[in-house]
């Protein structure tokens, strides 16, 4: 049997996919794998914000039809990029172990956030990471940035920023971790519903490979991002919303801590929470109750 994987173009998402299909090759060392390589309109829009031309789904849409047409048997996204409600025939059969959700500063002079010059310029698209810097350096300039990895750190290198905000776990894939001059603390940038994890997706009527790929299937980082992805569901849904999330799971005692925030754009307001309890869905939802009773609507309405 060979299985078909669909696989954006870039370095980060081609290390993912060789990442998932490593990992299957040593439980199901009988099976063939092979890569098909899709362009999506989050890949192919370089200079426009996300949230402007689609926010969720403009990295996942294109490899979610090759899926649905039965042109590919398997699609491994990043799980941030992935809407928080399952596309009509498709299903998240496998979330891997997690690796490091945090954010990291990448500066050009080596600087620390705290260190860096009054009104230095920091390149990021994401509302949740420039209303989280703001809230700790309100003087910082943040400029739109976009791109693939490597990219973003040629600009920066390039001096068209001071500094860059990218996931620790995109450099660290890739080998980059020597890049990083600061990782972000969790109570300096509490990071996007899913940052750090991957969602490998197939066909929700495709049993034989839904069984494959539970292999893969990591059952506390699963339970965690399923919290935070409940509470972004519930407080909206998309990644246009300044909203932050993390939580963890604790396999023996079956109880997981979610913390959740709500920021203004400005960084100046913010209402972030944490709640514990043993079903992810119904602990992002009270959170975001919460959240949402102590003032975060007015905070999204804005």
């Amino acid at each position: 049997m060979t299985l078909i994987f669909a696989t954006r173009p870039s370095k980060l998402a081609r290390w993912q996919t060789q990442h998932v299909i490593q990992l299957l090759q040593s439980v199901h060392p009988e099976l063939q794998f092979e890569e098909r390589i899709i362009s999506t309109k989050g890949d192919q829009i370089i200079d426009t914000p996300l949230p402007e031309i689609g926010g969720k789904g403009v990295f996942t849409s294109e490899l979610e039809n090759a899926l649905l047409s039965g042109e590919v048997h398997v699609a491994v996204h990043s799980l941030k990029d992935l809407p928080v409600e399952d596309s009509a025939g498709l299903v998240v059969s496998a979330i891997p172990e997690r690796a490091a959700p945090f954010d990291a500063l990448v500066s050009a002079d080596g600087r620390l956030l705290n260190q860096l010059s009054p009104g230095a310029r920091v390149g990021t698209c994401s509302l949740r990471r420039s209303a989280q810097l703001l809230a700790r350096r309100p003087d910082l300039t943040i400029l739109p940035l976009r791109g693939n990895v490597d990219t973003r750190l040629r600009k920066l290198k390039a001096g068209e920023y001071d500094a860059i905000v990218l996931a620790a776990a995109g450099l660290n894939r890739l080998g980059l971790q020597a890049e990083i001059t600061e990782t972000l603390s969790l109570e300096t940038m509490l990071p996007a519903p899913g940052q750090g994890a991957l969602a490998i997706q197939c066909r929700a009527e495709d049993a034989a490979t839904r069984e494959i790929l539970s292999a893969l299937h990591h059952l506390p980082t699963a339970d965690s991002v399923s919290a935070e992805r409940s509470f972004l569901l519930a407080l909206g849904g998309g990644c246009s919303l300044p909203v932050a999330a993390f939580a963890e799971a604790n396999g023996e005692q079956k109880r997981i801590i979610l913390t959740g925030a709500v920021i203004s754009k400005d960084g100046k307001k913010s209402i972030r929470l944490s709640a514990s309890g043993d079903d992810p869905q119904q602990l992002g939802q009270m959170l975001a109750r919460m959240v949402l009773e102590r003032g975060g609507a007015e905070l999204l309405a804005e």
